[in-house]
């Protein structure tokens, strides 16, 4: 009974750091309706500058951590006035999660290069012999992490309910231009909100630096449980913040010691999947449901998708297919031919993820949970039962669609910014499974010794013959859906996009044609994972995990959106660029999260759209082509 009570004391001190996490994301969830993914990055910020500040200055810790957090304030001042406030005048919610994400690959890509990628951790705050009450042992820094949680908790609840500022924040949130009206600020609402939580997790990231190591990328694995904490509890609710915190902790420890530590995070997702089916709200919010139909959803618009509409469109289309048959033998570096494959095999499942996003208007990061899916199926199949590498893709594919119908079935009722958690959730689920099944998946270091593929015996075992497989791949795939697209199913789901009531009042079956375009764009993510797996020879956790869905949605918006072609630009971009301009491959990541803010902020067509744009600037004045709808087909 003592181990128990142990166990669940530690479940409620790692709780806290959860639940302080998950008020920064209810705070801002309360004031703009948007979902800030970078709240981990300014966690780990805050630590960071707050272990300089001690280095360069001999401060105590506490003192250290003041200033950290006043640094990281005045980052979030710069970051939330640039970039965070103008995306909320112009952008949808869904937009907005693309946007926060983009920032959170953007400061951990700054951190990589200011601090690179070793581990640190923070002095304890008053000692590090724990404290012993009866047969317990309490650590003193858990104790200041409960005492933070509670202090910043109560806080935040008081200004949300008894002082003018939370009604503002309120009136800003639910009628932005009804509270201008009114001579609310709301942009200076929105900043303070966003200010006040970044310094909240810089505060959660100086309490928790004492307690495990850091490092620039740990701010993603604290945005996730932060988040699970924050949707758990109720979104908007500093109560339910707290509340959902000490939950997920709870339930993460007791699996860990009862379980496996492996199986903790699953669990936490799972507890997300259940919760989100069950009671999207959250399990301890209150009050009225917040009022949606005063806000207004801004629509961006998107280039049409039928490039023959173009002048010149069939020898654009013939000179790409001789630029595939010439390329290889115009590379002479094998960095760069490798490169060039992996591009090809990328783009094969972003076009899925822009069947979903761009056609469908579903917000997805859970694309790399089916190449995890059809990656591991086809290498567990070809290495430990000799099944030819083309059968075990098509059995990673039909696995993958599997998983795709009963994740659609089961979040048939999740809209927007809570279907991207699911996805997110499901994801994150199969990164978890990857690690834990050691057994079949080789646990953390992979699978090795995976065959090269082969089809009826010809084996593509050189750079020259992989190329072509995956550009073949990729060519097959894009005239096939080009074709699609432009006809009543593309149509359709453009529809759906648009309207749903709309599309579903003219007869359009939209929980059908939203599955239809899940299952497509899972095939498509599972045969990409499966010529990755079978090109490398080698597949690991971190190949086709969370990052890389974040990865391909930088593509995808880079290049644009609902074209099809148009990821080409973004996949190539993010992939050619590192390797073509070795030195600065360390400015990788932060440069994939600048595109990915930049483009949504001010093109968010995509390279795609501004290429279409140019090419009617350069028109002749005397063509005149035929109209085309927003939907890509002639009136």
């Amino acid at each position: 009974m003592l181990q128990l009570v142990q166990y669940v004391l530690g479940g409620l001190l790692q709780g806290a750091i959860f639940g302080l996490l998950a008020v920064g994301f209810s705070l801002i969830y309360r004031v703009t309706s948007a979902i800030n993914l970078a709240q981990g990055a300014f966690c780990i910020l805050g630590a960071l500058l707050t272990g300089s500040i001690q280095d360069a200055l001999g401060l105590h810790v506490m003192l250290a951590g003041v200033l950290g957090v006043a640094a990281t304030a005045l980052i979030a001042l710069l970051v939330g006035a640039a970039i965070f406030v103008p995306g909320l005048s112009r952008l949808p919610t869904s937009a907005m999660f693309i946007l926060t994400a983009g920032l959170l690959t953007f400061l951990e890509g700054a951190s990589l290069v200011a601090w690179g990628s070793q581990s640190y951790t923070l002095d304890a705050f008053s000692g590090e012999r724990p404290l012993r009450l009866g047969g317990l042992l309490v650590p003193t820094q858990g104790l200041w992490l409960l005492g933070i949680a509670l202090a910043i908790n109560t806080g935040v609840a008081l200004v949300l309910s008894r002082t003018r500022m939370g009604r503002a924040f309120q009136a800003c949130a639910e009628n932005p231009m009804a509270a201008s009206l009114m001579g609310i600020g709301v942009g200076r609402m929105q900043l303070l909100s966003f200010v006040a939580a970044a310094a909240i997790g810089a505060v959660a990231g100086v309490a928790i630096g004492p307690v495990t190591s850091f490092q620039f990328d740990t701010g993603r694995m604290y945005t996730t449980f932060g988040f699970i904490a924050a949707v758990i509890g109720g979104m908007g609710s500093p109560l339910g913040a707290i509340a959902g915190g000490l939950c997920l902790g709870v339930a993460t420890q007791l699996a860990a010691a009862y379980v496996s530590s492996l199986f903790s995070n699953a669990l936490a997702l799972v507890l997300l999947l259940a919760v989100l089916l069950w009671r999207p709200s959250g399990l301890f919010a209150s009050g009225p449901a917040r009022r949606q139909d005063v806000r207004e959803e801004k629509r961006v618009n998107r280039p049409p998708v039928r490039l023959g509409a173009q002048p010149g469109g069939i020898l654009a289309a013939l000179a790409a297919v001789l630029l595939l048959g010439v390329l290889p033998w115009w590379m002479r570096s094998g960095g760069l031919m490798s490169s060039v494959i992996i591009t090809a095999i990328l783009f094969v499942s972003v076009i899925g993820l822009d069947v979903l996003m761009g056609f469908t208007g579903q917000v997805s990061l859970g694309q790399a949970g089916f190449m995890a899916i059809g990656g591991y199926t086809a290498s567990v199949l070809a290495l430990q039962y000799d099944v030819p590498p083309l059968l075990g893709t098509l059995c990673g594919l039909v696995l993958s669609v599997a998983c795709a119908v009963v994740l659609a079935l089961g979040t048939v009722r999740l809209r927007g910014i809570y279907l991207a958690i699911a996805t997110l959730a499901f994801s994150l689920l199969v990164d978890s499974l990857t690690v834990g099944l050691e057994g079949v998946t080789g646990g953390p270091s992979g699978l090795v010794g995976i065959p090269s593929f082969s089809i009826a015996g010809f084996v593509f075992d050189t750079p020259l013959r992989n190329f072509y497989l995956a550009a073949g791949v990729a060519a097959v795939v894009l005239v096939l859906l080009t074709g699609g697209m432009r006809g009543a199913f593309g149509r359709a789901l453009q529809a759906i996009r648009a309207d749903p009531l709309a599309a579903a009042a003219l007869g359009v079956r939209v929980g059908r044609y939203r599955m239809a375009a899940f299952c497509i764009s899972a095939a498509l993510g599972s045969i990409s994972g499966s010529l990755y797996a079978f090109y490398f020879h080698f597949l690991s956790p971190e190949m086709v995990g969370t990052q890389i869905s974040l990865q391909m949605l930088a593509m995808l918006v880079v290049g644009g959106e609902g074209t099809l072609f148009g990821p080409l630009f973004g996949v190539a971009i993010l992939t050619l660029l590192p390797t073509a301009f070795q030195p600065l491959a360390q400015f990788k990541t932060m440069g994939a999260g600048l595109l990915l803010v930049l483009f949504s902020m001010y093109l968010p067509s995509g390279i795609f759209g501004l290429l279409a744009r140019m090419v009617r600037l350069l028109r002749p004045r005397g063509y005149a082509p035929a109209p085309v709808a927003a939907n890509g087909s002639a009136p």
